[in-house]
């Protein structure tokens, strides 16, 4: 393996814990059918939050992942409290992991934020979904990151992805 590409090995080993040593080639492969698969498979979105990482845009799936979670809440206490921690972390201008969403989206999420329904984060969610697919996803396919897993594991382990 070239230099060049051997601390994108180190940040998948190091936070990973070995992740790749339990996805298996089917599941990578499945990843470049389409984005869906991707993000909806077992260990998709960790690797792909690794990747993100790389980009600096790892709060894309972050939140994304934090809104699947979201819809589940039944209880509206814990839905509030989600909905506020959702909103400080990823909607609110200047927020740590501020994502990027149109102004009318985050004025919607700003007038139901005090009486948060299960959707309230969804055109949000839909939005940050879009730029995933259209922009950071194809570049996770072509990327060595990627390459390096998917060949790996073509070998069945034979080729380590740090020599």
């Amino acid at each position: 393996m070239s230099p060049s590409t051997c601390w994108l090995c180190k940040i998948f080993r190091a936070e990973e814990n070995g992740i790749s040593s339990k996805v298996s080639l089917e599941e990578v492969l499945q990843w470049s059918q389409s984005f869906e698969k991707l993000v909806t498979s077992k260990y998709g979105p960790v690797i792909y939050k690794t990747y993100l990482k790389t980009e600096h845009s790892d709060e894309n799936i972050e939140f994304w992942l934090a809104c699947e979670a979201y819809k589940k809440i039944t209880s509206q206490r814990k839905r509030i409290s989600m909905a506020k921690k959702l909103f400080t972390s990823y909607i609110q201008p200047q927020a740590p992991k501020e994502i990027n969403i149109d102004s009318p989206a985050r004025k919607a999420i700003i007038r139901n934020i005090q009486e948060p329904t299960q959707s309230c984060f969804d055109e949000a969610q839909r939005i940050i979904y879009m730029h995933m697919e259209r922009d950071s996803y194809p570049r996770f396919l072509d990327s060595t990151f990627y390459q390096n897993l998917k060949h790996s594991l073509q070998n069945n382990g034979s080729n380590s992805m740090v020599n």
